[in-house]
């Protein structure tokens, strides 16, 4: 059994919800952005998230649907991409969260290539709890979220009260102030936990 839930304030400030558990470092709630337009598409993105929950630090606690959306940017001609987001447990930091989410990454074949630019796997950090951070190598909350209905709309799925810490609107707020046409398809009923 673990220790209640409790508020504690982060580095930057802002007020983190988190959880203690005998033994271990805090555990934090973090959205994960993921998506795939090479290959088998659908099989990328589970074998992303079986690749998270192998993981003994990391435990996926809610999948959203998957949405084939057009890409956006990059180069032209893509193949459309399939979205979702994840709800994950972690006690890693933002920083070692990254660099698995890398490793996932290059384990599952994505290499070096255009920016916006065709993937077998992109997987992102959308929300860190309360987090805000800005280094070299991480923006968190992600830096265009705000902006990409298939981003938010994945998310807002299965976390529309989840919070911007910079905005303080709740994802479902974001996702009605975006602008823009999205025709999501939603690729198969099942959801994955």
């Amino acid at each position: 059994m673990g220790i209640p839930a409790h508020r504690a304030v982060a580095k930057n400030g802002h007020r983190a919800s988190i959880c203690a558990f005998p033994g271990r470092q805090a555990v934090t709630t973090v959205y994960i952005g993921l998506g795939s337009n090479l290959g088998d598409r659908r099989r990328n993105l589970e074998a992303a998230l079986d690749a998270l929950r192998a993981h003994p630090q990391i435990a996926v606690t809610a999948v959203g649907a998957f949405l084939e959306t057009d890409p956006v940017g990059g180069p032209p001609g893509q193949g459309r991409f399939l979205n979702a987001a994840a709800k994950i447990e972690t006690d890693l930091s933002p920083e070692a969260l990254l660099e698995e989410l890398k490793r996932v990454e290059r384990a599952l074949g994505r290499t070096p290539g255009p920016r916006w630019g065709p993937r077998e796997i992109d997987l992102d950090i959308l929300l860190y709890g309360d987090t805000v951070l800005e280094t070299a190598d991480l923006v968190i909350p992600h830096p265009r979220m705000r902006e990409r209905r298939f981003v938010l709309a994945p998310l807002a799925e299965i976390a529309p009260d989840a919070r911007d810490p910079v905005t303080g609107l709740s994802v479902r707020d974001l996702l009605q102030k975006v602008s823009g046409t999205f025709s999501p398809r939603t690729a198969g009923t099942e959801k994955s936990t």
